[in-house]
């Protein structure tokens, strides 16, 4: 029986499409000096805890990885620890905005694999059919998948340090063009009724990008405010800073989806473990896009 895979779209756009120079650029996130330190590897062994959380939470970016790479690799070093603590299958469900206005308004990709130049990385298809059948929002739509990069970024990360151990992850793609807040809150709930009846660790990614094309100085304290929300846990005063201040953040739903289910799980506060902006790489503030790395405690 073939497979349907899903090919890289963004592949020598965001990330380099070569596989050894995308292993190197992935390290160098990690090691630079801005950023969380060693790389993590699948061959230093498995962490240690009497009693590991079943579900992580993280906020990680997701533009070109010479921008924003650095900045998620401190959400990345976090999900590694927590892959660490489990020596059986996880699921990892990522939430991203959908930058083209294609397809359902809230998708789940109907593909087997998805495929970068790291090789392929399984979706979870007995998760899909579990979370299609709880929500009515959610679709199985490959067309909305088919170009968005927001979901795609992220996979060469989970390869590069998982390595050999990487046919224990297993992950769901849900692709947000609808980002209100009653869609996000829905997306929650499923999710929600999901980790609570599954046995399996889960780790929830929310994707997205923060304020777009304005100087630094304004693009930070916008984005500090949104921030401040999202460190409290607050779907509603979200929403709230984020039409109020007109803060242009991209997956802004991904972003409520995540913080919803968090605070329904138990989570207290949202820990901002970096933020930067593309004109702390470029040199040029005068127009940026703010990244954040956040961590539901």
């Amino acid at each position: 029986m073939s497979h349907i895979i899903r090919p890289p779209a963004v592949a020598g756009q965001f990330y380099p499409e070569d596989k050894d120079e995308l292993y190197e650029l992935i390290h160098r996130c990690f090691t630079n000096p801005e950023g969380p330190g060693k790389f993590p590897s699948s061959s230093s062994g498995r962490g240690v805890s009497s009693q590991p959380s079943k579900v992580e939470f993280v906020i990680v970016p997701h533009a070109g990885y010479i921008y924003s790479g650095t900045v998620a690799a401190f959400s990345y070093k976090v999900a590694f620890d927590f892959f660490q603590q489990f020596g059986e299958e996880i699921t990892v469900i990522i939430l991203g905005p959908n930058h083209y206005g294609i397809g359902s308004g809230v998708a789940i990709s109907g593909a087997d694999f998805w495929e970068t130049p790291l090789g392929r990385v399984k979706i979870a298809k007995d998760v899909r059919k579990k979370l299609v059948k709880k929500s009515a929002m959610l679709d199985v739509d490959d067309h909305a998948h088919s170009r968005e990069h927001s979901i795609e970024v992220q996979i060469p990360f989970i390869q590069a340090m998982m390595g050999s151990q990487i046919d224990r992850v297993s992950f769901v793609p849900v692709c947000m063009m609808l980002q209100d807040m009653e869609t996000a809150t829905d997306i929650a709930n499923t999710l929600e009724a999901f980790v609570q009846e599954s046995e399996t660790p889960c780790l929830v990614i929310g994707s997205s990008d923060l304020t777009h094309y304005e100087p630094h100085d304004r693009a930070e304290k916008k984005d500090r405010a949104l921030l401040e929300e999202v460190s409290k846990i607050d779907v509603s005063s979200f929403y709230t800073v984020l039409e109020r201040k007109n803060v242009s953040a991209c997956g802004y739903g991904a972003i409520a989806s995540t913080m919803s289910i968090a605070r329904k799980l138990g989570r207290k506060k949202g820990e901002l473990l970096k933020y930067a902006t593309s004109g702390e790489i470029s040199g040029d503030k005068s127009s940026v896009v703010g990244y954040s790395s956040v961590h539901f405690l």
